[in-house]
């Protein structure tokens, strides 16, 4: 046997399920307020689909975007470019390009055999490189901050193409720059580069840090060969004819 309300029963539970109706209502509107507030940012509009409302599948916004990939330097008709289309002269058409061995963003580089297999195995070689100042090194337009930045460079470009404990002959030079209205600065400094059957005993590294004018600053390093000293004027040339694409 089935037991059945009232008349007044019935009334009252049918206010009380519209009551419940209503709070349901709203706590979903409130939930689904404070969702949007909370995830505004964490999505990218998108158009709302035409249709139902049973049309609409729900789909998790947790997904992060992929990080932006590090703009590649290359060597295009006789010029380097940079990640950000700056470029400077390649040295010559003697030379042929090479991946950055110096810690640029975004660099290339180029090489130039100077003793082919001098021990029997390995090549001597000069080397040029052009790209941006590594994130990793402060930066301010300064004469100050241009001559912090240029020994920073140099000396992680020394680290990268010989060793830590690379020997330097007497002391680095400075001098400043101005390329195509804007400041930099050059360091020089002799590394001792003796080594068994090798015919050179050092050879001069150079690096030239031009500010681009929006607060980031493209670097050259040069690394020749004492017994070749005829391109070091042929790098400062090419750095003087840096060319910006801002």
């Amino acid at each position: 046997m089935v037991d059945r309300p009232s008349g007044g029963s019935v009334h009252r539970a049918r206010l009380i399920g519209a009551l419940a109706l209503v709070l349901v209502a709203v706590l979903t509107t409130v939930f689904s307020v404070s969702w949007l507030w909370t995830n505004a940012q964490a999505v990218s509009p998108v158009d709302v689909p035409a249709g139902n409302a049973g049309d609409v599948k729900t789909i998790s916004p947790s997904v992060k975007p992929s990080p932006t990939p590090t703009p590649e330097g290359r060597v295009i008709g006789g010029l380097f470019y940079n990640g950000l289309n700056d470029t400077m002269p390649m040295m010559s058409s003697a030379w042929s390009s090479e991946a950055d061995r110096t810690g640029l963003y975004a660099g290339m580089g180029s090489v130039l055999s100077v003793h082919t297999k001098y021990d029997g195995k390995e090549n001597w070689v000069n080397y040029v490189s052009f790209g941006g100042l590594s994130k990793d090194i402060p930066f301010t337009n300064t004469p100050a901050g241009l001559k912090d930045a240029t020994i920073k460079a140099a000396t992680a470009a020394l680290v990268r193409l010989y060793d830590p404990n690379v020997k330097l002959i007497g002391k680095a030079t400075h001098r400043p720059l101005t390329v195509d209205g804007h400041a930099g600065h050059e360091l020089t400094i002799k590394v001792d580069v003796r080594k068994p059957k090798l015919p050179e005993t050092f050879s001069t590294v150079m690096v030239a840090v031009v500010d681009r004018g929006d607060g980031t600053a493209v670097v050259s390093v040069a690394d020749i060969s004492g017994s070749t000293a005829q391109w070091l004027p042929v790098w400062r040339t090419n750095v003087s004819q840096i060319k910006f694409s801002n």
